[in-house]
C-alpha cells in the first residue's frame, strides 16, 4: 500500500482502542462484541482506515510490557478481520516487535508511531523491511514523561527540525512513504497546541501526507470547558479547519461526523472561484 499521493480527498481513520485505559471512556472496547460492533459501525459510517492500539498513550498512562499489548492486538485484529477483512488497518505502536507481527501475521498495512522511532532502535530498519506506510509523530519523552517537556525556544522551528531529521534518517533507509502527525497534546500545553494548529501549513514544507489527532483531547476540553464525552462538537470544527490548513488525514473517534465534515471541506473546494 502507498499512501504517498495516494489521496483525491482527504481520509478519515476510525480510532479502535483495545485498551481499559484511554482517555474517552466511549472509545474503549474490549469484548469480542464491543470490537466487532465497533469495527462495524466505522466502516457502516465511511472510516477510510482505522487505527488500532493496544498501549493507551494519553498522558501519565500506565505502562504496559509488550507481551501485553500485543496479546490485546492479537485478540482485537481476528475480530477486525473476521468483520471487515479488506479494511485499511493502522497500528498505533511504538515497538518494532508488535509492528513486525501485526503486519505479517495478520496484515496489517500502516504502523503508527507515536515516538517515530525514538523508543525503539529497531523500528527504522523494521519499517525499512517491512515496506508499509510510516507514521511519524512528534513527541518528548513518554507517554507518562511528556508532559514535563513542553518548554520550547522557538516551538515550529524545534518541531520542524525534529521532522527533518526523522525524514533524513528514514530516507537513508529507503522509506519514503511517511505520514507526518505534529502530535497535538504530546508534550504540549494547550497555548502551543492552537499556535500549532494555526500554522500548521508549514508542514507542507514536506511535502508529506498530514495527519492531525485532536479528537476529544485537552485542548479542546480546557477551551470550551466540556468533558471528553462532550467535546465532539469542537473536534469537529477543529478537523474542518485542519483541512483548510493542509491536513489529509482526520485521525478521530467519530467516524461519521469526520466525514460529514470532510464532504462538506470537498464541496467548499469545488465552488472555489
Amino acid at each position: 500500500m502507498q499512501l504517498i499521493n495516494h489521496f483525491v480527498s482527504p481520509q478519515v481513520m476510525g480510532i479502535l482502542n483495545i485498551t481499559p485505559d484511554s482517555f474517552f471512556s466511549g472509545s474503549r472496547k474490549q469484548t469480542e462484541k464491543e470490537i466487532a460492533e465497533r469495527v462495524v459501525q466505522m466502516m457502516e459510517e465511511g472510516a477510510d482506515m482505522m487505527d488500532v492500539g493496544g498501549y493507551s498513550s494519553r498522558p501519565s498512562a500506565v505502562f504496559v510490557s509488550a507481551e501485553e499489548e500485543m496479546q490485546r492486538l492479537r485478540f482485537g485484529l481476528e475480530i477486525l478481520f473476521r468483520e471487515a477483512p479488506q479494511a485499511v488497518v493502522s497500528i498505533d505502536t511504538f515497538r518494532a516487535d508488535v509492528a513486525r507481527e501485526c503486519v505479517e501475521k495478520f496484515g496489517a498495512s500502516i504502523i503508527n508511531d507515536i515516538a517515530a522511532g525514538g523508543l525503539d532502535e529497531k523500528m527504522f530498519d523494521t519499517i525499512a523491511d517491512l515496506k508499509v506506510p510510516y507514521i511519524i509523530m512528534h513527541m518528548r519523552g513518554t507517554p507518562q514523561t511528556m508532559m514535563q517537556h513542553t518548554h520550547y525556544d522557538r516551538l515550529m522551528p524545534e518541531i520542524l527540525l525534529y521532522f527533518a531529521e526523522k525524514i533524513n534518517r528514514l530516507h537513508q533507509k529507503g522509506v519514503t512513504d511517511i505520514v507526518v502527525d505534529p502530535g497535538f497534546g504530546f508534550s504540549k500545553t494547550t497555548a502551543q497546541n492552537y499556535e500549532l494548529l494555526n500554522k500548521l501549513e508549514q508542514f507542507t514544507i514536506f511535502d508529506l501526507p498530514l495527519l492531525v489527532g485532536f479528537s476529544r483531547k485537552t485542548m479542546i476540553r480546557e477551551v470550551i470547558g466540556v468533558s471528553s464525552e462532550e467535546a465532539l462538537n469542537g473536534t469537529t470544527a477543529l478537523d474542518m479547519f485542519a483541512l483548510t490548513k493542509g491536513a489529509d488525514i482526520l485521525r478521530v473517534h467519530d467516524v461519521k461526523e469526520a466525514v460529514q465534515a470532510v464532504q462538506l471541506y470537498n464541496k467548499i473546494g469545488c465552488n472555489v472561484g
